[in-house]
């Protein structure tokens, strides 16, 4: 339990020094969403970049990956499909409660996936970020479709979205990179190395200063289920199906810590432009972000 707490108490530390620099408005107003931008389309690609690049990766894990976060979705997809047949929530409040239970924060993901797991646990986390985003963003889109009635669902949009992904871009060019053993030269490497160390303190403190916490004024039954779903049933499906596979150990720790993880936050964006409910999956976020703090350390010492 020690090990966990030491390193994901640095990624909590980060994401609250975040949360109260944008409280302070410290450096300013303007810093933080510019922060972001930055973090999303220049310091995560060139990690993701430099890291993938020089991993050496078997090409089967591509495949037990996409088998791994395949079966792990379906899973909890039928599970939220029967629990809709007994709560029927409306369309818009069913789609957040769905994003809130099988998204997650990739940022987090990868700070949490080095500090606990090394450079090869970064490697092979940016890769099942790779194969899963898009699984999870088209797998939305589908249960967006579906649910909200009335609402026409702009598909071209959201798949340019997935397709132009920088965390995606960033990942696919790495695993080339490493594939065909480019290899970087000194000032290459000199160049990405300090943006790659860069990248998961920055990404940490913009997630702190997206929290909205004045949205936790009451716990709904959505919250409550989908926090549940995310936090404590996800880890333990991927558990489940990547030991009975018998697939390799650090793959499967891969998987159960971002099953762990809190909901993403451009699962916001998403629910506002396709019609979900908004204020809600605000909460989600938030709500889940501040839970798993508790539940992560608990959740990895069961299950790994």
């Amino acid at each position: 339990m020690n090990v966990f707490f030491n390193a994901l108490v640095p990624v909590v530390l980060l994401i609250t020094l975040g949360h109260l620099f944008r409280r302070w408005n410290f450096p300013g107003p303007e810093f933080w969403p510019q922060a972001e931008r930055f973090t999303y389309y220049v310091l995560f690609p060139a990690m993701l970049v430099y890291k993938l690049g020089q991993a050496h990766v078997a090409p089967s894990v591509y495949a037990d990956v996409a088998v791994l976060v395949g079966a792990t979705l379906v899973s909890m997809t039928l599970i939220l499909a029967i629990i809709q047949r007994f709560w029927r929530w409306s369309g818009p409040v069913f789609s957040s409660v769905f994003q809130g239970a099988t998204r997650f924060n990739s940022y987090v993901a990868l700070a949490a996936g080095g500090m606990l797991l090394g450079d090869e646990g970064l490697a092979l986390t940016a890769i099942v970020v790779a194969i899963m985003v898009p699984m999870l963003n088209l797998l939305c889109i589908v249960m967006f479709s579906l649910t909200t009635a009335g609402q026409r669902i702009q598909l071209l949009p959201v798949l340019r979205m997935i397709i132009t992904n920088p965390l995606i871009v960033g990942s696919l060019l790495g695993i080339a990179w490493s594939y065909f053993e480019l290899g970087f030269h000194p000032l290459l490497a000199g160049t990405l190395g300090p943006l790659s160390s860069l990248a998961l303190p920055m990404g940490l403190m913009t997630v702190g200063a997206g929290l909205q916490l004045n949205v936790l004024r009451g716990a709904s039954m959505p919250f409550v289920m989908s926090s549940i779903l995310k936090l404590l049933v996800m880890p333990m499906i991927a558990a489940g199906i990547g030991y009975f596979l018998g697939f390799e150990l650090l793959l499967v720790q891969v998987m159960i810590l971002l099953a762990a993880l809190p909901t993403a936050t451009s699962a916001y964006i998403l629910a506002r432009q396709l019609g979900g409910d908004a204020p809600l999956m605000a909460g989600i976020i938030s709500g889940q972000t501040l839970l798993a703090v508790l539940s992560i350390p608990l959740v990895l010492n069961f299950l790994w």
